[in-house]
């Protein structure tokens, strides 16, 4: 991998496409993957640890698990440590879709439009032309 700085997200992006690409391997393997592939690279920047796009495939306490491991190994500039963190997120987050599916299909806890449907509609009839709904109601029936 290149040694220029990467983001957790980055990271975890990575560690993502290497276990798509080798689905057999092991997370034990997968860190020593990646561990190989970032020492010596410059530490992820402290102040985003987040991961965006993991909030849509499990809940929070789900994605969010080695978010810990991941700011003390920054903040000990230990790669093990921050790998350590990504491939938990990253084992609890597929652990969670193959269990339940993804959020929202399975049971009503996870859907995210449960308290602010009514809300949500109210707000776009406000505010969005009806030549828009109109078009936005007929691509979604699609």
């Amino acid at each position: 991998m290149a040694k220029e700085q990467s983001s957790v997200a980055d990271i975890f992006r990575r560690a993502q496409a290497v276990h798509r690409e080798s689905p057999r391997m092991s997370y034990k393997d997968l860190k020593a993957q990646l561990v190989d592939e970032y020492t010596g690279a410059p530490f992820p920047p402290l102040y985003n640890l987040t991961i965006p796009e993991q909030d849509a495939r499990a809940p929070e306490e789900d994605w969010s698990a080695g978010l810990s491991l991941v700011r003390r190994g920054i903040q000990m500039e230990n790669w093990k440590e921050i790998v350590s963190g990504i491939v938990l997120s990253l084992e609890q987050t597929e652990g969670y879709e193959s269990q339940r599916g993804t959020p929202g299909q399975a049971d009503e806890w996870h859907d995210r439009s449960v308290g602010i449907k009514g809300q949500v509609e109210k707000g776009v009839s406000k505010w969005m032309p009806e030549e828009l709904m109109r078009l936005a109601e007929r691509s979604s029936k699609k």
